[in-house]
């Protein structure tokens, strides 16, 4: 049986950005995957245009246990790194916001270039892998049709999340097998189900600011037929708290304006002061159907209305679920796993790549620069 120098299961961004490096150090390389063809999450990454990097990229817009594990690997392969990569592929790309990447064509274009960099790297697609062993040096990896052997293996197997995908817990299955401890998963990056609001304000979006314990995220937020949405809700549920205070007017101290107004203008209705500096609907809502001038309400209830509007306050915070989860929280844990190379500290030449370790970034070309990063420092050391 061909003995390859490495077998990496998973032929999405970190398993080819990993198989690119060992393909220049001229080592024999399988790729495994259980999908019918690579980098399936990259394909409808930034709505299909592929956000592929962020030059904010540090440790600060990263979180699991540890993030500052992944110090070194965007150390060794920066944001910087991978927009020269981009500009190599001439491929066309536009700046949507500083330091934010996209393709101005498609992902399609960085798929290309994945697949460009490996040449004829043998891939197998359509397989599941089902069981890993290590004796005398070497991997046996079998799968649902046949068995390989390899000397170095990396699981790039990715997160749970978009299982139509075709995605599995088997990186996560082979984790523990040799001994890594498994950080508990859930959805994250996405909307979430809350029973605080009202279907008739489904398709209103604005910049809110929402307050989770010390961190406030300003962001624009959508409302839902089921609940909130929006990229500052996505960035919200990435910390792990169910009470968050929404500022549906950050700008505007609604305490002070609606008081002010009360004493200059009383025969103006308080919905429509408050729609001043929200959309009406929401004024709505908040105000309740009572179309009573703002002169006709006693400080206390304006102050009541105006904490509304600053300090909306909601605790039955739930993750809309991994069906549309852009990332997956938690994963093998970082504790036994070199930040240097990528390689377990539990078992020799076995590496881990990408969003199958317990790091997630923020939203905004992080994950995508994690699982370049990660692979290539994989690649250079498996």
């Amino acid at each position: 049986m061909k003995i390859y120098d490495t077998i990496i299961i998973g032929a999405g961004a970190g398993g080819l950005k990993a198989a690119a490096e060992l393909y220049k150090r001229k080592k024999s390389v399988l790729i495994l995957d259980m999908g019918d063809n690579p980098a399936r999450k990259v394909a409808v990454s930034g709505g299909g245009k592929c956000n592929f990097t962020n030059l904010s990229a540090d440790y600060t817009h990263y979180f699991g246990n540890n993030p500052n594990f992944v110090r070194s690997a965007l150390a060794q392969y920066s944001p910087t790194d991978t927009l020269n990569w981009v500009k190599q592929h001439t491929i066309k790309y536009y700046e949507k916001e500083p330091g934010r990447f996209f393709c101005t064509n498609s992902a399609n274009d960085i798929i290309k270039a994945l697949i460009n960099d490996i040449e004829n790297t043998e891939i197998q697609y359509n397989t599941n892998v089902t069981n890993v062993l290590k004796q005398n040096d070497i991997f046996t990896v079998t799968t649902d049709s046949k068995t390989f052997q390899s000397k170095s293996l990396i699981v790039a197997t990715g997160g749970v999340s978009w299982p139509h995908l075709k995605v599995s817990n088997i990186g996560h299955i082979i984790a523990k097998k040799f001994g890594h401890k498994i950080n508990p998963v859930r959805p994250a990056l996405c909307a979430i189900k809350t029973k605080y609001f009202s279907s008739t304000l489904s398709g209103i979006s604005l910049t809110t600011d929402i307050k989770l314990n010390k961190h406030i995220i300003r962001d624009s937020l959508l409302f839902t037929h089921f609940g909130i949405g929006g990229p500052g809700v996505y960035r919200a549920s990435l910390y792990n708290t169910h009470d968050w205070i929404i500022n549906f007017a950050p700008n505007i101290n609604a305490t002070e304006k609606l008081l002010k107004t009360k004493q200059i203008n009383g025969k103006k209705s308080l919905t429509n002061v408050v729609a001043e500096f929200i959309p009406q609907k929401l004024a709505r809502f908040i105000c309740g159907t009572n179309t009573k001038n703002i002169a006709d309400y006693k400080d206390s209830e304006i102050i009541e209305i105006a904490k509304q509007i600053n300090q909306f306050k909601i605790d039955d915070v739930t993750p809309i679920g991994m069906q549309s989860a852009e990332v997956t929280f938690g994963g093998v844990s970082t504790d036994k796993i070199s930040s240097k190379t990528m390689e377990s500290l539990l078992c020799s030449k076995l590496y881990f790549v990408g969003e199958v370790m317990d790091i997630t970034g923020d939203l905004g070309g992080f994950n995508l620069q994690w699982a370049w990063s990660s692979g290539f420092v994989a690649g250079n050391n498996a």
